[in-house]
């Protein structure tokens, strides 16, 4: 399984990520944008300054 992006810091760690994830078959890429997707959205809630949609 691909590592989800964990570096926000450097943006090449996720473009390192997608190129990682693109080389895989089709269903491990699916579980691995999945990953990915609920890692980003879980640093931007968590984000200093992020109001919630209510």
């Amino acid at each position: 399984m691909v590592q989800p992006f964990e570096h926000e810091s450097d943006p090449g760690d996720l473009l390192s990520t997608l190129e990682v994830i693109e080389a895989q078959p089709l269903a491990t890429r699916a579980e691995a944008y999945d990953a990915l997707h609920d890692t980003l959205a879980r640093r931007l809630e968590a984000a200093p300054g992020t109001a919630s949609a209510s």
